[in-house]
């Protein structure tokens, strides 16, 4: 019969307890073990606790971390989880009162934030890296394909040429604003909350600042209460990292249209293609799937931290913390998958330049191009010219024939509608509805053309190298810290 006065129920141990106290082994042992070197130096150095105190309690931490395997610990009721652990440990080996020293003036409400904001920052800094190595590669291709022309599509129909590169840029603006959101929102993890205690600081003479430093930290953040109950370090970043996954989404759906059979202007090679059991001619090239389903997943599990969120108390709480934090890491995991098998994606495809011909002939994808000559060179207005073009696409696609072939319709139909023959060759017409002059034409600000493509990598290379050196600057202050730590917690145990 099961005790129903005396915690815990044995239910509440099976579905919360021991969950909590693997998560904790798992993911914030360490963590845990930094704020306790970081916490015993500053209470040395404030003069809270004797030098002689501080070293006995040091010699005993390390002592604990050199003989427990954190891999055969298991909740057994005993403890709630690793804190509670060593703090029994220095309790044992040190007695009540001394071991218990090292919990002066701290709360788990601060370091718990505290040990959550480590954890998200080391996968935030793995993430930034993988995004910023896929944004340079997005770069490197955008050059090696900027004179590669391709069929851009809009509401599903062909609609104009344009290169590889200039869809690539495109996409990679994109993405250097999401890392540059993403960096943004990293910086909330670079506020320490310890100091904060339970709510309203300690009564003891605390060094905040000297425990930001030690533990990587720029510096404490500032409001007590908001430490133990703002969580928009977390919200704030899971709404920015889900943004890349969901703008990327976009770009691999138009992969997955673009080589299909019937479009086939991408080309995806055979170590990314997967061929049918029972249908051999079948290229299937399931990159592009797990793709999409990786980012989605990866949205979703982003939309479901920032929700969790929703309408809770402005307090410390367990919705913030515990499985609710090591839920939001599956974000990191299946984000970092999709941004490493993108990136092998992108340098692996390549353009298909006859089906490119192909579709955009029989499309009359240029077509824009020979109302704009007709107004440069035969003195139309656009409208005119328009209207013009407009006939001459519908003729030749009605004939069963591309716009290159085209130049016969195109004579009658300016003779009927303007009522003379136009000025154009027809080594002009040819040269109006290319691939290659349509292109060079549009050499505007932002355009396809090389010159205002070479202008716009010159600003993102320039853009990226900032964003990369912004996001060196959390792991080199984290391993500045950890040196720092590590030589004061080595001062204490030889005391």
């Amino acid at each position: 019969m099961t005790d129903l006065e005396h915690f815990p129920h044995p239910v509440y141990t099976e579905t919360v307890l021991a969950p909590l106290f693997e998560g904790v082994k798992a993911n914030y042992a360490t963590h845990m073990a930094d704020i306790n070197a970081a916490h015993l130096a500053m209470l040395a150095e404030t003069g809270i606790l004797t030098a002689e105190d501080a070293g006995k309690i040091a010699r005993a931490l390390a002592d604990i971390a050199d003989e427990t395997d954190l891999s055969e610990l298991v909740y057994t009721g005993e403890y709630e989880d690793y804190f509670f652990f060593v703090e029994a440990e220095l309790k044992r080996r040190l007695g009540d009162d001394l071991g218990g020293m090292l919990h002066t003036a701290r709360s788990r409400n601060d370091m718990d934030h505290t040990v959550f904001k480590m954890a998200l920052r080391t996968r935030a800094d793995t993430m930034l890296a993988e995004l910023s190595a896929l944004a340079r590669i997005m770069l490197d291709k955008a050059k090696a394909e900027a004179e590669t022309p391709i069929v851009a599509y809009t509401h599903g129909q062909p609609a104009q040429i344009s290169t590889f590169g200039h869809y690539l840029s495109a996409a990679l603006e994109v993405l250097l604003s999401d890392i540059a959101r993403l960096v943004a929102a990293r910086a909330s993890f670079d506020l320490c909350p310890m100091g904060a205690a339970a709510i309203t600081t300690s009564g003891f003479p605390i060094d905040r600042h000297r425990m930001a430093d030690l533990l990587g930290f720029s510096a404490p953040r500032r409001n007590s209460y908001g430490c133990i109950a703002s969580v928009d370090y977390v919200t704030g970043f899971y709404s920015a990292l889900k943004l890349p996954f969901l703008h990327l989404g976009r770009l691999v759906q138009d992969f997955q249209f673009w080589t299909a059979f019937e479009v086939g202007q991408l080309w995806v090679p055979g170590s990314l293609v997967q061929i049918s059991s029972i249908m051999p001619q079948k290229r299937n090239p399931v990159p592009i799937e797990h793709l999409r389903h990786l980012m989605s997943v990866t949205v979703g599990r982003c939309d479901t931290i920032v929700n969790v969120m929703h309408n809770t108390p402005f307090t410390d709480m367990n919705d913030s913390e515990g499985e609710v934090q090591q839920a939001g890491y599956a974000a990191f995991e299946s984000g970092g998958r999709a941004a490493r098998l993108l990136a092998v994606l992108i340098v692996a495809v390549s353009v298909q330049p006859d089906r490119v011909q192909a579709i955009s002939d029989a499309a009359c994808a240029t077509i824009t191009e020979l109302a704009d000559t007709l107004v440069r060179q035969d003195g139309l207005s656009f409208r005119q010219a328009h209207h013009v073009a407009a006939l001459t696409s519908r003729g030749v696609i009605a004939d069963g024939r591309g716009l290159s072939a085209g130049q016969e319709i195109f004579a009658q139909v300016f003779r009927d509608e303007i009522g003379r023959d136009s000025t154009l060759s027809p080594d002009a017409y040819q040269e109006a509805v290319s691939a290659t002059a349509f292109i060079a034409r549009r050499d505007r600000f932002g355009g396809p053309a090389l010159p205002a493509l070479q202008d716009a990598f010159a600003v993102y290379a320039a853009t990226l190298a900032d964003l990369e050196t912004d996001i060196a600057k959390g792991p080199q202050r984290v391993a500045a810290a950890d040196a720092a730590r590590a030589q004061a917690f080595a001062r204490l145990t030889e005391t």
